[in-house]
């Protein structure tokens, strides 16, 4: 884990990079480490996983009652955009004293589903998994495909420029999910507002280039499904002028708010050691001073080619979570302007390899009436080429054969590390493909942030793992 980490005192910097007024920055400058021995944290953590082992918490319950302890069921409801959670929590008066997290209410099977589709098709299921962050699934599933595929250096290089556009506007939007609805959740509808009406300037970009504002399945095994159209550049500037100013009044509203400080400063703490022991990454592990990014670790889609910095703090608490993800926003619009330039000077270049034996056959186009093939492809297979034609329809129905063996392939998805093992027997579906997703492991995290503090805190901890259970539950 060797990422760039950038300076401390220079996070928050309100003249760097030319993105406008920047938000306040963490309260403690200095080294990182982690804030408490991890005998004090994750050998606490361990025994509560140990002490009931694999038993019902109704039978907990029933047995509680016996010894005058209250055992209290935080869902399993929708809280905001997080999923169907259940935390079960034992308190003494407003202090938790055991918090456990319940998973499994949004199980969809999408995993297994997998097997039973082509290999062009798993993009449609896993970009349904983590809704908020659609992007990051689809390219890690693709980029793992085309590794079994031998493809990887044959993508062409306006397609990995278009994927890293895609997911970087993808990572501002997931941010602002989890800053608006941890404010609701605080009381703070304002916050929530703010934070959904600069989401939408970037889903409207999403439903141009890709003609549906979630659940693209956009990104394919090769490349991207169509190229984005005509005048989209000038769109997405557009576009982010007006973020950076939501940003902006995000910082004003809740980073010097003394009310909103007192809320999170110094709440669901979690170490250097807790984050390494429980698998924790993303803004959570970097929040306690490793600056660890794959984008900078093991590079993919030519990030190694962008400028761009790995924001840190060291107070390892949930304002400075908030913080970090804030800064990550403006990180993610200087890749973004990267990227715009490189689309600009690549116009007309291909976006799906060569191959046509891979390569999508669809020529897909956006119009009045959705997201479909355009005339002049249909006019051409159905018209004119019987063998265009029947390529289309065998490779739409039955799909590429990959060779046989396995791969695995990371990104930096908005909450973490999100890893993708597929394996192939040689077949046109995936044997098997298996997803690390990053809210999995961070929800492990829930007793230790929560234990000691108060019940109101919960809510807080919980918000700022920002966990979206259609990834856990996948």
């Amino acid at each position: 884990m060797t990422a760039t980490a950038q300076p401390h005192a220079e996070v928050m910097d309100s003249s760097s990079h030319g993105s406008g007024p920047r938000p306040h920055g963490p309260r403690h400058a200095g080294p990182a480490h982690a804030t408490r021995p991890i005998d004090d944290d994750v050998a606490r953590t361990v025994r509560g996983f140990e002490a009931y082992g694999d038993g019902d918490w109704d039978e907990i319950a029933r047995e509680a009652i016996g010894e005058e302890r209250i055992l209290v069921n935080m869902g399993p409801q929708h809280p905001s955009t997080h999923g169907v959670l259940r935390l079960m929590i034992e308190v003494d008066g407003e202090t938790v004293t055991e918090a456990r997290a319940g998973i499994g209410y949004l199980h969809t099977g999408i995993e297994k589903n997998m097997e039973f589709r082509t290999w062009s098709q798993g993009p449609t299921f896993c970009t349904r998994m983590d809704y908020v962050a659609p992007f990051f699934q689809e390219a890690a599933f693709c980029l793992a495909t085309e590794r079994l595929l031998g493809v990887t250096d044959d993508v062409p290089e306006r397609a990995s420029v278009i994927r890293v556009l895609m997911m970087e506007l993808n990572r501002i939007t997931s941010h602002l999910i989890c800053i608006g609805t941890g404010g609701n959740e605080m009381g703070a509808t304002t916050v929530m507002t703010i934070a959904f009406t600069a989401r939408e300037e970037i889903l409207r970009l999403f439903e141009a280039a890709t003609g549906l504002r979630m659940n693209h399945a956009y990104i394919r095994p090769g490349g991207v499904a169509q190229d984005v159209g005509e005048g989209f550049t000038d769109q997405a500037r557009e576009a982010l002028k007006k973020v950076r100013g939501y940003l902006k009044d995000l910082g004003d509203l809740m980073l010097a708010n003394p009310i909103f400080r007192s809320r999170l400063v110094e709440v669901g703490t979690l170490n250097l050691a807790g984050c390494m022991a429980l698998g924790v990454t993303g803004p959570v592990l970097r929040s306690t001073g490793l600056p660890y990014d794959v984008r900078k670790s093991a590079p993919y889609c030519g990030y190694e080619t962008y400028d761009f910095d790995v924001p840190v703090s060291d107070n390892a608490d949930c304002y400075d979570r908030v913080v970090l993800r804030m800064e990550e926003c403006y990180q993610s619009m200087r890749i973004i302007d990267q990227a715009l330039e490189r689309l600009d000077a690549s116009v007309g270049e291909p976006v799906i390899v060569a191959d046509k034996k891979i390569a999508w056959p669809a020529q897909l186009a956006v119009g009045a009436d959705g997201q479909g093939n355009s005339l002049e492809h249909i006019r051409k297979i159905m018209g004119t080429s019987m063998e265009a034609l029947i390529h289309h329809f065998k490779l739409v129905t039955e799909g590429f054969p990959v060779p046989a063996g396995q791969a695995w392939q990371t990104v930096e998805h908005p909450r973490g590390e999100l890893g993708v093992h597929v394996v192939s027997d040689g077949g046109t579906r995936p044997y098997r493909a298996h997803f690390r997703d990053p809210s999995f492991n961070n929800l492990q995290a829930t007793s230790l942030m929560c234990e000691g503090g108060q019940l109101a805190d919960v809510v807080v901890a919980v918000a700022s793992l920002d966990p979206v259970l259609g990834g856990v539950d996948r």
